[in-house]
């Protein structure tokens, strides 16, 4: 086993299991066991009105897996740091780098409990390579970057990847969503690269969109998704890679049947940071 950064288990949160959160909620819809009642409760209201769900969680973590293999093959990036890691499963972020390039280094970032739990799974490594797991939330750019494991773990002479996937429709834009990509972004090195998919409600029908809508006044953290002009500015000043801002089904897929934008109902896009 490759190096294990110490787990940061500093002011995380208690673990509250008649409370749903998001990482869970997405671990129930890929079909895992790490949840409770209460995510699966959410869970399922949200898949009341939007049958579609879980094949919008499989899509968006199947263009996570597509953007990490495509940056460590095409792009020789060899450092990931992924904020709003989740709950492990397979083909997690290390897995899809080291399996390609075994001397990669991945800082993984999360609020929950339950993923600060199983963060040894995560922190399985590569011998060349490392692997890191802080307890931090999005909402707190200076103290991830601020973080020793994040510090020792990366090399800030060379490229990033940061990798914010599913995460930024969490966070209201009273809390400066847009900041909070900047700040981060702007402390990367120059050819880092920006991995990004957001929920979206774009190609979703009226009805459907008004239902999703009531669910949400009972949800917490609320849940913001954004119109493609509404994601465009999380890339301003950056190199968008072909095919540029697109349904996460559709950014250089495999080959093969895939579902339509209103069923992966999310963008994604990876951009160079010049």
């Amino acid at each position: 086993m490759g190096s294990e950064q110490g787990t940061d288990q500093r002011g995380g949160p208690e673990l509250d299991p008649t409370r749903p959160h998001p990482a869970r909620r997405y671990n129930y819809w890929l079909g895992g066991k790490d949840n409770f009642q209460a995510d699966r409760d959410a869970g399922d209201a949200i898949a009341g009105v939007f049958p579609h769900i879980r094949t919008a969680a499989r899509e968006n973590r199947a263009f996570m897996q597509r953007a990490v293999r495509h940056l460590a093959r095409e792009a020789g990036i060899r450092q990931f740091l992924d904020i709003g890691t989740g709950l492990p499963t397979a083909d997690n972020v290390h897995d899809v780098a080291q399996g390609i390039a075994p001397e990669s280094r991945i800082v993984y970032v999360d609020n929950d409990p339950l993923v600060l739990s199983h963060a040894r799974a995560l922190l399985t490594s590569s011998d060349e390579g490392a692997t890191a797991y802080i307890d931090a939330d999005v909402r707190e750019p200076r103290k991830i970057l601020a973080d020793p494991a994040v510090r020792d773990t990366l090399d800030w002479s060379r490229p990033i990847a940061l990798q914010l996937v599913a995460i930024m429709h969490f966070v209201e834009d009273h809390e400066d969503p847009y900041g909070i990509v900047s700040q981060l972004v702007s402390a990367l090195p120059a050819g880092s690269y920006l991995v990004l998919s957001h929920a979206t409600f774009d190609p979703l029908d009226p009805e459907t969109i008004a239902a999703m809508n009531a669910i949400n006044e009972g949800i917490k953290p609320r849940f913001s998704p954004r119109t493609l002009a509404e994601v465009t500015p999380f890339f301003n000043g950056l190199e968008l890679l072909d095919p540029g801002i697109v349904s996460v089904s559709d950014w250089r897929p495999e080959p093969g049947p895939r579902p339509t934008a209103a069923e992966a109902t999310g963008y994604g896009a990876v951009a160079r940071i010049p």
